[in-house]
């Protein structure tokens, strides 16, 4: 679930860095962040009833551990759904989960009842991890919404015109950043889920009115000559 507090103002300029389909709290008081975007999840089935919770990465160890990409608010909360469904139909159950080593706080180490050795868990990577949305609690007031609901919606500048589609909320630390593609395709861009700069949220219409600098999709510039990095 996303929640969208107040943040800086949308006017204080540069160019939004590249970049969880979540259900937990989005902060809207997100910072932009240099990081590349992470894989995108796998999409869901044709069941609009089925709200993505995370996605398997690569096997970990030999003994059936598999690293997992946690949207939820509070990562290990994952585990606490019980049995999680599958883009195939199968029903998937975490026994245990502890959170990855790194800097990313939505990555875990995941063991999955009934898979033991490194085969079974390399199997399982990329395959994302859903719930029936009616074993979710509603939003607990207006500035809360889940990241699936946003995911697809249409973004609009303050005069009504299609600025991109939404097409991931993704969190490297610093806060929740929805990540925008052109209406005609190429290059995504971050903007930060604050009410500054996304100040009307219509989930039911599925559109967003967002307050975006002019040079959102601009490349990058060239690096500076005495740029160290």
């Amino acid at each position: 679930m996303a929640r969208r507090p107040a943040g800086p103002s949308p006017r204080d300029g540069g160019r939004r860095s590249r970049v969880n389909a979540a259900i937990g709290a989005i902060a809207l008081d997100a910072a932009t962040s240099p990081k590349a975007p992470a894989p995108k999840p796998a999409a869901p089935p044709d069941d609009s009833n089925l709200v993505l919770l995370g996605e398997f990465g690569r096997a970990h160890g030999l003994t059936g551990e598999v690293r997992l990409k946690s949207y939820t608010a509070e990562p290990r909360a994952i585990a606490s759904y019980g049995a999680l469904l599958t883009a195939d139909g199968r029903s998937l159950t975490l026994a245990e989960v502890r959170i990855a080593p790194g800097t990313s706080p939505d990555m875990l180490i995941a063991r999955v009842t009934g898979v033991s050795g490194r085969t079974a868990a390399e199997a399982l990577n990329r395959v994302a991890l859903f719930i029936p949305r009616d074993r979710l609690s509603a939003p607990e007031d207006e500035d809360e919404v889940y990241a699936a609901d946003l995911i697809g919606a249409t973004a609009l500048d303050e005069a009504g015109t299609v600025i991109g589609t939404i097409v991931a909320v993704p969190n490297y630390g610093g806060g929740d950043l929805l990540e925008l593609r052109p209406p005609n395709g190429g290059a995504t861009a971050l903007l930060p889920f604050t009410k500054a700069f996304v100040p009307v949220l219509d989930v039911a219409q599925r559109r967003v009115t967002v307050v975006a600098p002019d040079d959102l999709f601009a490349p990058p510039g060239e690096k500076p000559t005495d740029d160290p990095g």
